[in-house]
């Protein structure tokens, strides 16, 4: 393991290994203890009890965030005809169908979110390999395949904050909800909307334990355990 530096270790110093904390505890904390030169993203980090080696046992989902993420977001949307100019005058800062298919496939990958409308999925599908991998792959279950009617209000949510998650191979949920810079309030807010997407997101096969270890930290700070019942009651709390 790499050492880390002087700052990292006074910052880890400041939180107690056998506590766990309140989420505003933790945000309160995870302030104090901030360290860095710029506008640290937040994020939580949760171990589940699901086996994602089975199809019944995925956690996916998709959390409109309240106070936004604090990231500027580059949309793709995919889109011809009628729905390639609702795209346009919605803000998607890049819109097309055939012309971006090649772009892509040419090696350009200058976005971080994917819309397509049904009509050229057909088109898109020949992408699969490249966009798959990477969590860009328009689907039904992510909500990023839209209808035309439907999709200035997709692009207007995922302006306003919007944060796709899915569960890894090693059954945990990594989920960015925010920045430093946000208020504790704003960050509660965001982190309420996420639990309770988690929760709603809990396949009904599981048996045991769903959520067992929730962690919360910023780009460079050591993780802050939080506590799991005050944690996942959060979103009835506020």
């Amino acid at each position: 393991m790499a050492k880390r530096g002087k700052k990292y270790q006074t910052a880890r110093e400041r939180i107690d290994p056998d506590r766990s904390y309140t989420p505003q505890e933790g945000l309160s904390l995870l302030k104090e203890i901030a360290y860095a030169n710029f506008d640290e993203a937040v994020e939580v980090h949760m171990r589940t009890g699901v086996d994602p080696r089975h199809a019944d046992q995925q956690v996916r989902a998709v959390v409109s965030l309240p106070a936004g993420t604090g990231k500027t977001v580059r949309i793709l949307v995919f889109a011809e005809g009628e729905a390639q100019r609702i795209a346009e005058e919605s803000g998607a800062d890049y819109v097309g169908s055939d012309d971006l298919v090649k772009k892509i496939q040419e090696g350009w990958l200058d976005f971080d979110i994917v819309l397509a409308v049904p009509q050229v999925m057909g088109k898109v599908g020949r992408l699969g390999r490249i966009l798959g991998p990477r969590g860009l792959m328009p689907s039904p279950k992510a909500g990023t395949i839209v209808k035309t009617e439907d999709l200035a209000a997709a692009i207007d949510e995922i302006r306003k904050g919007r944060v796709e998650f899915r569960v890894d191979r090693t059954g945990n949920l990594h989920i960015p909800f925010g920045r430093l810079s946000f208020t504790e309030e704003q960050l509660l807010q965001n982190l309420s909307a996420v639990m309770e997407t988690v929760i709603r997101a809990k396949p009904p096969t599981l048996k045991g334990q769903y959520i067992r270890r929730i962690v919360l930290t910023s780009t460079m700070s050591p993780g802050i355990k939080l506590d799991i019942p005050a944690t996942m009651d959060l979103p009835e709390a506020l």
